[in-house]
């Protein structure tokens, strides 16, 4: 299995080359040359894998398909040591919850920051320390964070051997909670950097460090935030997961609703339906920032500034830049990569949009790719969390909420379970929860007076050459 850019360059790289690289050498985001193919005879085998042997089997099995260059035994003790109850919480990993008829819950935050990138960020620590090691080399992490991302990936690579995290996010911007889980850490290996904007700014100097070919070669720059092929890979296995337990026979269809800013979690059931997972409608909730609730309504992508981009009680989708949406739109376009590239290098950078409203394309979008999409409100939230707490006895999240609400109004044919994603436990998002419902969510014990903790965080303007001078000194 190769990987190509969606913007065209020529060179195609295995797994673990592009494990490290993150962004390729044209500023584009890797995708395999092909979405592998599942059949009804491969679907029931991954389902009695599932069954029988569980998640981390079932992770083997999917990554497989995608990774050549590991030995099988070692990809397979990778997963193993992932995805375990200890780490979890449950050896279910990812279990279904029903909500309401026809509505269901994917559980994807019991991991270790009670968030759904736990699931992919330990896979990408310990594909990254196996992978290090194996070369004999070291890697720096440069990472933008509006929320999850951040912590996840610290407390993936604390201590890992060979790596730095230089992690970057908004500065005031996250909630207390997400703040204290991230700047509270004190290992020498984790560098937290705060930046005076939004998250796009973090994404921005991100996406520039990287495309400054010889500082990244000559500070060994990766990535984990979902730009990393890698990481888009293990989210696909909770879509399969999903799919198995809500379902009983092959010939049955599902549809996800999933809380989207930067498009890489629901960009994972985009994959996993062009491998042929019956997935019948991929529904994107954004909340007041809905870039993408705009495209999939109009056909017209149209980024904001930091000043237009609101700030949220949903705030790890206050993204007005969704940097995984170019891979779809690479897939869109016939995967033509000139034409992606003149779309995310060019257009946007001079008109901060583009149009795909006239084309034939886009108007075949629904029915080939199966996407639709809807927005919730900070009153929306509210109301949800709200509702689902007096009527079922379940506290949600404030992203989650956004997605249940939108789940609601595309839940469409009875026959067919609608599954929301859940994306963090409502702890993280304690204020909202508070203003919802008059009490505190529950807390963890681990995490009992963590905002208080000593923080360990560095506050810099929006500036990608302070940023680079950071890491040189961190790298000495």
């Amino acid at each position: 299995m190769l990987y190509l850019s969606t913007r065209g360059h020529p060179d195609r790289k295995h797994f673990c080359d592009i494990l490290l690289e993150g962004l390729a050498p044209d500023g584009g985001l890797y995708l395999p040359e092909h979405y592998p193919q599942i059949d009804d005879a491969a679907l029931t085998r991954l389902r009695k894998a599932y069954q029988s042997q569980g998640y981390a089997e079932l992770a083997f099995q999917i990554l497989s398909l995608y990774i050549d260059d590991i030995p099988a035994a070692d990809l397979k003790a990778l997963c193993a040591k992932t995805y375990t109850a200890e780490v979890f919480g449950t050896g279910e990993i990812v279990p279904l919850r029903h909500l309401e008829d026809g509505l269901w819950l994917e559980a994807l935050s019991n991991g270790p920051t009670l968030a759904f990138k736990d699931i992919a960020m330990q896979l990408l620590g310990n594909l990254f320390e196996y992978e290090l090691k194996r070369r004999g080399e070291e890697l720096n992490i440069l990472g933008a964070t509006s929320g999850d991302t951040g912590s996840a990936a610290e407390y993936a690579m604390r201590g890992k051997e060979g790596v730095r995290v230089f992690m970057t996010s908004p500065h005031g911007r996250m909630s207390a909670f997400q703040q204290a889980q991230m700047f509270s850490l004190q290992d020498e290996n984790i560098h937290n950097i705060a930046i005076e904007g939004v998250f796009d700014d973090c994404q921005d100097i991100v996406k520039a460090v990287s495309n400054d070919l010889n500082f990244k070669r000559q500070y060994k720059i990766g990535t984990v935030n979902s730009i990393n092929w890698a990481r888009l890979l293990a989210q696909v296995v909770y879509y399969f997961a999903g799919y198995i337990q809500a379902t009983e026979t092959n010939d049955q269809k599902v549809s996800f609703t999933v809380p989207s800013g930067n498009f890489g979690n629901i960009c994972a059931g985009h994959v996993a339906r062009c491998m042929g997972l019956p997935i019948a409608r991929l529904v994107v909730a954004t909340n007041e920032n809905d870039v993408l609730d705009e495209f999939f309504r109009t056909g017209v992508y149209r980024v904001r500034g930091s000043a237009d981009t609101h700030e949220t009680s949903s705030p790890s989708m206050d993204i007005s830049k969704a940097s995984n949406f170019e891979r779809f739109i690479f897939d869109l376009l016939g995967r033509n990569g000139q034409r992606t590239k003149a779309l995310f290098s060019a257009a946007l950078q001079t008109y901060g949009r583009f149009d795909l409203s006239a084309d034939p394309l886009f108007a075949d979008a629904a029915a080939k790719y199966g996407f639709e999409s809807g927005r919730s409100t900070h009153a929306d939230r509210l109301a949800t969390i709200k509702d689902t707490y007096h009527r079922f006895g379940v506290t949600i999240d404030t992203h989650t909420a956004d997605g249940v609400k939108v789940a609601r109004e595309h839940r469409g044919d009875p026959a067919v379970p609608m599954i929301v994603l859940e994306t963090a436990l409502p702890i993280k998002f304690a204020e909202t929860i508070q203003e919802a419902l008059g009490h505190a969510p529950e807390r963890p014990a681990r995490f009992a007076g963590i905002e208080a903790l000593p923080k360990r965080v560095q506050v810099m303007p929006a500036d990608v050459e302070r940023v680079k001078a950071y890491i040189e000194r961190h790298c000495q």
